[in-house]
């Protein structure tokens, strides 16, 4: 059982702040994902009436499964969060024009899985070579490091 990470989200947006959301899922669902078939990739959450809802979250049907399987692998998934932090994340959204993108999916000690959600803002082609140039040099550097000892 691993966490399902959306390394992409890091190089295409500036992560302002994060935080942990539950998540309501079927039981195929939950045995597909202890067997990691998740894709974060082009996931995003959309508030619809003062609800959390995250889109584009492909979980793949599990193989043993019946006729409960989910027929949509991309269906819409009721994100859990209280309502106060659900007005507060309506008016971060719509006052500085922000996006919810989940990080990562983790099952926690307690068998649920957890979203990580963060409020970014979306980079410009130039900030995306910019961090990769400073990827690069961080890597030199400590290539060059470990070559002196």
């Amino acid at each position: 059982m691993s966490d399902i990470t959306n390394r992409k989200a890091y190089h295409d947006h500036f992560i302002l702040e994060k935080f942990q959301a539950g998540i309501m899922l079927s039981g195929c669902e939950v045995k597909s994902l202890r067997d990691g078939k998740g894709n974060l990739r082009d996931s995003f959450a959309r508030v619809n009436k003062e609800e959390l809802w995250l889109h584009n979250l492909h979980i793949s049907p599990y193989s043993q499964g019946t006729i409960h399987n989910p027929e949509d692998p991309t269906r819409p998934r009721k994100l859990l969060l209280k309502k106060q932090e659900i007005t507060r994340l309506i008016g971060k959204m719509q006052e500085k024009s922000l996006t919810l993108v989940p990080l990562r999916m983790y099952c926690n000690e307690r068998g649920f899985f957890k979203v990580e959600l963060a409020l970014v803002k979306g980079k410009k082609l130039h900030d995306k070579r910019e961090s990769i140039k400073k990827k690069e040099t961080a890597r030199e550097m400590r290539r060059e490091l470990g070559q002196r000892k």
